[in-house]
């Protein structure tokens, strides 16, 4: 007979092994019983083996479920699918191989789910390179689109790295698109379809994750860039499923983006931050239109 679980941790990984263990040390100190849950990690075609990593978590942590299973290179969309088909948990949860979910992260999805059983719910991310200023500024847009888009009864966006929901509802609904061509949009995506689709979706702050996103000027760009070729690659996608043409933003929202830092604790660090923000907005923009020619 085939063990179930409350929760399902989907984790896919690439080339990062000492990321990974971190994120495996912290689910080992998750505060919910470990019979509760299994850990499911997705080997994305990494160039070394990911067993000894496992492994060496597993001798410190024997009361961890852990199962590793391994694709051939295709994206983080196509492996979150793959565990999610073999997940035996009620609820899937998905986070990155770069975070490091708090104690009570799963004890607190399930405390907020006890209400709200049937829907896709989101936690809060936390920047853990504080000292960083290009991963600072890639936070405080998340914090800022959170914000905006995001109420605690009604929601419409979650990134893929905190985010919980039924395992039955992932499936029926067809899990994430895997016709993205990067790692970029495809959270947008779902998230999107389940709203046209009248699915619940709320944000639960307290279930959190720490993610250690080290960012370089380049790297920032081009994170950025990508995230403009994934926002045209989600028009074309949503343009097929005849949805609503995507409503431009007012000039008041990109007016407060810039703002937003202010509004920080670290003032003197806030003008810096302001321009990362714009120059992230030119990324994004370059990488849209650099798509639309590409497909052209």
């Amino acid at each position: 007979m085939t063990q179930s679980f409350l929760f399902s941790v989907i984790i896919p990984t690439y080339n990062r092994p000492e990321r990974l263990r971190q994120c495996l040390s912290a689910l080992a100190e998750q505060t919910l019983a470990p019979q509760q849950f299994e850990i499911m990690v997705i080997d994305d075609g990494s160039d070394c083996p990911l067993e000894p990593v496992v492994a060496a978590v597993q001798a410190k942590a024997p009361q961890l479920i852990i199962r590793l299973s391994r694709q051939t290179n295709a994206g983080p969309a196509q492996a979150r699918n793959a565990g999610a088909a073999r997940a035996a948990g009620h609820y899937l949860v998905f986070t990155d191989d770069d975070c490091a979910p708090l104690p009570d992260w799963l004890e607190q999805f399930a405390a907020q789910l006890q209400g709200h059983p049937d829907c896709l719910m989101g936690g809060y991310t936390i920047n853990a390179l504080a000292q960083n200023p290009f991963s600072t500024a890639s936070q405080l847009l998340i914090d800022y689109l959170y914000s905006y888009y995001n109420r605690e009864a009604q929601a419409s966006f979650f990134a893929s790295n905190n985010f919980v929901l039924p395992r039955a509802a992932f499936l029926a609904k067809g899990g994430f698109d895997t016709s993205f061509p990067l790692a970029a949009g495809e959270d947008r995506e779902l998230c999107d379809r389940l709203v046209q689709q009248g699915y619940p979706m709320r944000y639960a702050p307290q279930a959190q994750i720490r993610h250690y996103h080290s960012l370089t000027l380049r790297k920032f760009w081009r994170q950025h860039f990508n995230y403009g070729r994934g926002a045209y690659h989600f028009h074309q996608v949503r343009a097929q499923r005849q949805a609503a043409p995507v409503q431009v933003e007012p000039l008041s929202f990109y007016t407060r983006l810039l703002t937003y830092p202010f509004a920080q604790p670290d003032r003197l660090r806030a003008v810096s931050l302001s321009l990362l923000m714009f120059l992230s907005q030119v990324a994004n923009v370059a990488g849209f239109f650099w798509e639309r020619r590409r497909a052209a």
